[in-house]
């Protein structure tokens, strides 16, 4: 659906984009990431055709965003972290001019009133867009992305400025969307990222440093692929049992949690998913398990390790290589 190919950018002396290349499949949900002045918000604006690229080419449908740039934008519905809205307009009177504007073809009223029933807006409907708070704002931007209900959308930073009650509304209809549309997602709160989103891609200094799911990310760059296990028994009798699992290495024992409840630490050969193995065998035990854990690197660390200077100097990348000069 989007393919990037070899993209970059240069405002003056200054690297925004240095020869990224990535493509999004029709219906995937894609999180991107990237610290500030890392080229997120430059990549978004090229995608979406509001910004040219210096080399490189964007595709999106088919359709080539410089050669064809009111055909990619008819597919596409942005949201910017700062929506562009007009704060003398009431909400009716903005999605009504943007409906225009986008010369969208769906029924008016009916499609006008979808969208502000999905983004929860229909209360303001009359009210004027400058008396708004600042969540209402940011679901007024959001639903003017929605109109013409396009195929793709991208949206920077949709939940800033949204409480937490807000903030699960909007999550939970990104996911809903997700199974329509093909969308990509830039945000701070790596949480939200992580629950959304089955894919991501994460960019410095300009530079693609990671693509991938998060689980593939936290393995690659993490040597330690340990399950953490807490069920309730006999301690000496469940350490053996675990140890009696095909593929185990080492078992750990790491204490009493609660009362009859032991936690351990179980490694597995070459890195072996022992789950299933592990559930099966406490069930032949009528062992309780109360949980199960890996101890991969979260997304956080994820983030924070490929985009911290060392990572950058050591000049490594996770998937979809790409090489070029670190400046910004």
């Amino acid at each position: 659906m989007i393919e990037v190919k070899n993209l970059s950018k240069r405002y003056g002396q200054n690297v925004a984009l240095d020869n990224i290349s990535f493509s999004v499949e029709e219906g995937t949900v894609v999180g991107f990431l990237g610290p500030n002045g890392a080229g997120k918000s430059t990549t978004m604006n090229i995608i979406t055709g509001y910004l040219s690229a210096g080399s490189g080419s964007v595709t999106v449908g088919g359709y080539s965003t410089l050669d064809n740039p009111n055909e990619v934008k008819k597919l596409i519905g942005y949201m910017p972290e700062m929506p562009p809205l007009y704060p003398d307009m009431t909400v009716k009177e903005y999605l009504n001019f943007m409906y225009d504007l986008k010369k969208v073809t769906l029924p008016r009223e009916k499609h006008i009133r979808e969208i502000c029933t999905l983004t929860k807006i229909s209360e303001v409907y009359g009210r004027l867009i400058n008396n708004l708070s600042k969540g209402y704002k940011q679901r007024v931007g959001f639903a003017q992305a929605l109109l013409g209900n396009p195929p793709v959308l991208i949206l920077d930073e949709p939940t800033v400025g949204l409480d937490p009650k807000q903030i699960i509304e909007i999550r939970s209809l990104i996911q809903n969307l997700g199974k329509k549309h093909t969308i990509i997602l830039s945000s701070h709160i790596l949480p939200e990222i992580q629950a959304i989103c089955e894919r991501i891609i994460i960019i410095n200094k300009g530079r693609l440093v990671a693509d991938g799911t998060p689980e593939n990310l936290s393995q690659s760059l993490s040597a330690d692929h340990k399950l953490i296990v807490r069920m309730e028994g006999n301690e000496n009798d469940i350490r053996n049992a675990l140890k009696s699992v095909k593929f185990v290495e080492t078992v750990q024992s790491c204490g009493e949690k609660e009362p009859g409840v032991f936690e351990y630490e179980v490694e597995a050969r070459g890195g072996r998913d022992l789950r299933r193995e592990i559930f099966r065998a406490a069930a032949a035990k009528n062992y309780p398990i109360l949980s199960m854990s890996n101890t991969g690197l979260s997304l956080e660390d994820v983030f924070l390790r490929l985009t911290s200077a060392s990572y950058i100097k050591d000049n490594t990348v996770i998937e979809n290589s790409t090489e070029g000069e670190e400046e910004e």
